[in-house]
């Protein structure tokens, strides 16, 4: 009887001890897939980013153009349709892109410059689309081009979460003194953050900066010899 139960007893102990093997073995075979292995997508992704910002900043810029100077001002359309253009209330977008031109080599205006220089009334021309203050303004300050940041926002109910979504875009537009366009560029985001949309405009420029900066660079570059100083053909 003794024996009896002693074998019972082996028998269960090389059950348990195979059981244990097999579950020490899984992980072996699972090392294809772990929940703590970074998403191959969003390094590729981030690569790419780099790729291309990289081969816009490299292109060719003579030294006859990074010598122009460049306006930068910021507006914001406010939900009325008005456009808020106090050049003191986004100091910090302005500096996250003037920043970065600046980085480059090209050649802009302080923010004191340009309120020294020119009245609100004529900053304001350039969101309403009024070329011949925008003109005025141009020649008085002495810029050769003048880049313009527009805010817009629209808020939305989302129902499944039952919170506010604010998106966020920034356009921004290059143009010669003469008002034609050389680069238009945009940057967008969302948000369930609430209704402070500087606040979320800010974030979205300093998450956006290097790529819209890069690609206004490659454009400027490219086509600003071009419209520099540019006049129609006489007929």
């Amino acid at each position: 009887m003794l024996f009896i139960q002693t074998s019972v007893r082996l028998r269960r102990a090389f059950a348990i001890l195979m059981a244990l093997a097999s579950l020490a073995a899984v992980p072996a075979l699972a090392e294809g897939f772990k929940f703590g292995q970074p998403d191959e997508s969003d390094r590729i992704e981030k690569e790419a980013r780099e790729d291309r910002i990289a081969d816009q900043l490299s292109t060719p810029c003579r030294a006859g153009i990074k010598d122009k100077k460049i306006m930068v001002v910021i507006g914001e359309r406010q939900s009325n349709g008005v456009i808020a253009a106090q050049q003191q209330n986004y100091g910090r977008h302005f500096q996250a892109i003037n920043s970065r031109l600046r980085s480059l080599g090209l050649r802009t205006f302080t923010p004191e410059e340009i309120r020294r220089q020119v009245a609100q009334a004529e900053i304001d021309a350039y969101f309403r689309n009024d070329p011949d203050a925008a003109l005025a303004a141009s020649k008085r300050l002495g810029a050769n081009f003048v880049l313009r940041g527009l805010i817009s926002s629209q808020a939305t109910r989302n129902p499944m979460m039952a919170v506010n979504q604010v998106s966020v875009n920034m356009g921004f537009t290059l143009t010669g003194s003469n008002g034609r366009v050389i680069s238009n560029v945009d940057a967008n985001s969302s948000s369930y953050a609430g209704a402070d949309v500087q606040h979320m405009a800010l974030t979205l420029v300093n998450e956006k900066a290097d790529e819209v900066v890069a690609e206004l660079y490659s454009d400027y570059c490219r086509n600003a010899g071009i419209t520099a100083g540019s006049r129609p053909a006489p007929k």
